[in-house]
């Protein structure tokens, strides 16, 4: 037996409205990990013994030691994480306000024609 289950338009957009806000928090939560691992990688490299330049606001070590590596690769890392999280996050705000556009379109075309309905159903007849 197979049962069919059928969505009205207004019920998908806000499923897909939902689902836009739920990914959207998640590429926030890529961005807060991304700057854990910005600092975390900033940190590791101030901590080596002060042999260190400096690339615009980012500390690097031209020694070739396990700690340099680390902290470039979570430097690295944590500003791939940022950016991603942010586009991600502005693509799927963008996405949600379309939906919700969409949602309010569609609401008030239901109660316009639902009035329309509702005014010609209590028409006297003489």
């Amino acid at each position: 037996m197979t049962y069919r289950v059928s969505m009205s338009f207004n019920d998908y957009l806000h499923e897909r409205a939902e689902e836009s806000r739920h990914n959207e928090t998640l590429a926030y939560l890529i961005f807060l990990a991304g700057t854990v691992f910005f600092v975390g990688g900033i940190l590791e490299t101030l901590s080596l013994d002060g042999n260190y330049s400096w690339f615009l606001f980012i500390p690097y070590s031209s020694e070739a030691n396990a700690g340099a590596f680390l902290g470039l690769t979570l430097i690295f890392s944590g500003i791939c994480l940022i950016v991603f999280g942010i586009a991600t996050g502005i693509h799927f705000s963008h996405d949600r306000n379309w939906y919700m556009q969409e949602v309010c379109k569609t609401s008030s075309s239901e109660e316009n024609l639902r009035k329309k309905t509702m005014k010609g159903g209590h028409r006297r007849k003489d």
